[in-house]
């Protein structure tokens, strides 16, 4: 019997402080080479149909954690045109299997599994690497994403303000969504009021160049990138790297290569894993200094955060059983 949990009963079983640990350890364990995490193939999709050209790309990102029970392959389809057919741009679904005989043992949405293990990037950099709290956060940024980061950060620290800035109205949607979850937000009317006296500052956009001025930044802040994951995509200034005193990175390999570096003379022996802040053997060393988290993500953060949810949901009996 496989499991299969929809987007309503993932969300049900979903909870940032108890993920947060678990993304931890997943990326210490990356980070200790004790991780399967094949290069993940990419691809169009939909050629032939509407036109020679394609609909969309797919993509399967398939990881195993060294001594746990289960891995995962996340199968992803990414099709700009559904903003005009009211979908969402990416679907996403988890595959978890049992790691001792391979039988499948769940199938559930992946988008907010997502959402949920990367948001958590941001509330444990903020945690270890921001300045003493209460925390006012500047978020660059009004999407799905945006909102995650900003909850997690507010699930693991205490938060006094959010500042949120998009070109968009959705800067007043982001607000109103953050401060039903609980969270202080507000809508600020630029990049500039959204960063100034920010200690931690979050960027979430899908922008191809800079999101906000370097010399915006106070003292002390902590910037957490998670919007650009390729070569063409850049939110932060080069003169925020030049400002930086480190630069933690997720992948630090993959992160090299994205246009937030390529702007920089940085390279990936610059960059510092982010699992070494959680072995303590990195981190913050004085009030003043600026440091960077950037992240691309990784499919192990997806088979880590799965698997809670798995287990959440065998535990709770919620979920449909089907023969498969």
């Amino acid at each position: 019997m496989v499991l299969v949990l929809a987007d309503d009963e993932v969300a049900s079983l979903v909870d940032l402080p108890s993920l947060a640990p678990v993304v931890a350890d997943a990326l210490v364990q990356q980070g200790r080479g004790e991780v399967e995490r094949p290069e993940r193939p990419h691809y169009d999709v939909g050629a032939g149909i509407d036109g020679s050209e394609p609909l969309g790309m797919g993509l399967a990102m398939p990881a195993y954690v060294h001594g746990e029970p289960y891995f995962a392959t996340k199968l992803v389809g990414v099709h700009e045109g559904n903003a005009e057919r009211g979908l969402p741009t990416i679907h996403a679904q988890v595959v978890l299997a049992d790691a001792r005989t391979g039988q499948p043992v769940s199938f559930m949405n992946g988008g907010r599994i997502t959402n949920a293990r990367t948001g958590c990037i941001g509330g444990l950099a903020a945690r270890d690497l921001a300045v003493s709290e209460p925390l006012h956060v500047g978020v660059l940024g009004a999407g799905t994403q945006a909102r995650w980061q900003t909850r997690a950060i507010a699930a693991l620290c205490d938060v006094e303000s959010a500042s949120i800035y998009s070109p968009s109205d959705s800067r007043d949607d982001c607000a109103a969504d953050l401060r039903e979850h609980d969270v202080p937000a507000e809508a600020v009317d630029s990049a500039a009021a959204a960063v100034e006296d920010s200690n931690v500052v979050v960027t979430a956009t899908t922008s191809t160049e800079p999101v906000f001025p370097a010399d915006a930044l106070a003292p002390g802040a902590l910037v957490v990138a998670v919007g650009a994951y390729t070569v063409e995509m850049q939110e932060l200034e080069a003169a925020v790297f030049d400002r930086a005193a480190r630069v933690f990175a997720d992948v630090p390999a993959e992160v090299a290569e994205i246009g937030d570096l390529l702007a920089t003379d940085l390279t990936v022996e610059d960059l510092i894993p982010l699992s070494a802040v959680f072995e303590g053997e990195a981190g913050r060393e004085s009030d003043e200094e600026i440091l960077v988290v950037e992240s691309v993500g990784t499919a192990v953060l997806d088979v880590a955060a799965a698997a809670e949810v798995y287990e959440s949901a065998a535990e709770s009996g919620i979920g449909t059983e089907q023969s498969f």
